[in-house]
């Protein structure tokens, strides 16, 4: 099965969207299944991974409600106050949930670059991997957060990180370093994964060719290796810069020579049996 690891629904709101701006006018839309599923449909791709936009529980229970409706929602990761003193019960209340795969929070967004490592969010990314509820932990960070990043997985081995779109890049100007020591320091983590999307979007918007993404995916393929690397669309937000077709033919087509078993493990096996542990956790916790 093919799956996209790495896309979004939402109910456009002007007031909880703010972060669309003018530039990304199209965005400014709703964007629901019955939006994308011909996308999919047409690219041979049989299921998504839904991954939350808004910081609230709110935006948890919304995805959920559509991957109950709609059986091409593979799996969730939303979002809950991990600093929260009452995270360990919100993940209690949401173990209840089997297409529940695993949580977010919008670190690029926060000011300080080391939020991910004051105390209170360590012990929810602790709660989160432990026996009783298995989430997964999804980073979604700019390159010059890495460092934190990287002191973050090492204090939690046992904990899965899913790097969101190769943690940013600048690929619109041309930057490798120190983006590329720094992934290569936490790919040794062999609990860390990484998602191949978001890349047409750190890119010049207009005028990117796929010969831009090279030295990134060069990178990205050598440190993680075929078992570790996920393809995601980031849709619909990469209608900003590309068609869903052209996103998914973009990472097609540098992988067009590797042997078809590792190609279906990127574009699909690989986040089959990451976020498929959650439910696999569930059964045999007999939740």
């Amino acid at each position: 099965m093919r799956i996209d690891a790495h896309q979004h629904f939402w109910k456009y709101n002007p007031i909880r969207d703010a972060w669309i701006t003018d530039e990304m006018a199209l965005l400014k839309n709703d964007f629901l299944p019955d939006r994308l599923l011909p996308e999919l449909a047409v690219n041979d791709i049989a299921g998504c991974i839904a991954v939350q936009a808004d910081q609230s529980e709110a935006e948890t229970l919304f995805l959920l409600d559509l991957a109950s409706q709609y059986k091409t929602i593979q799996g969730v990761v939303g979002w809950v106050d991990l600093c929260a003193d009452t995270v360990a019960e919100r993940l209690e209340y949401f173990s209840q949930y089997p297409k529940l795969c695993g949580f977010r929070h919008i670190l690029q967004a926060e000011r300080d670059d080391r939020f991910m490592l004051q105390p209170a969010f360590l012990r929810g990314i602790e709660c989160l991997g432990s026996e009783r509820f298995g989430f997964t932990y999804d980073v979604l960070v700019y390159a010059r957060q890495l460092p934190a990043v990287i002191e973050l997985v090492s204090r939690f081995p046992g904990q899965p990180f899913v790097i969101d779109h190769i943690a940013k890049p600048g690929i619109k100007e041309r930057r490798h370093l120190p983006w590329a020591h720094h992934l290569r320091t936490l790919a040794e983590n062999k609990n860390v994964y990484c998602k191949v999307s978001g890349l047409v979007t750190e890119a010049d918007w207009r005028n990117w060719t796929a010969q831009d993404f090279t030295p990134y995916l060069d990178l990205v393929f050598e440190v993680f290796g075929v078992d570790r690397l996920m393809f995601g669309s980031d849709w619909p937000v990469c209608l900003l810069a590309a068609g869903y077709r052209q996103v998914v033919e973009l990472i097609a087509d540098y992988t067009r020579d590797l042997p078809t078993a590792e190609q279906e493990k990127i574009f699909g096996l690989n986040a089959g049996h990451l976020y498929g542990q959650r439910a696999r956790h569930a059964i045999t916790a007999g939740k």
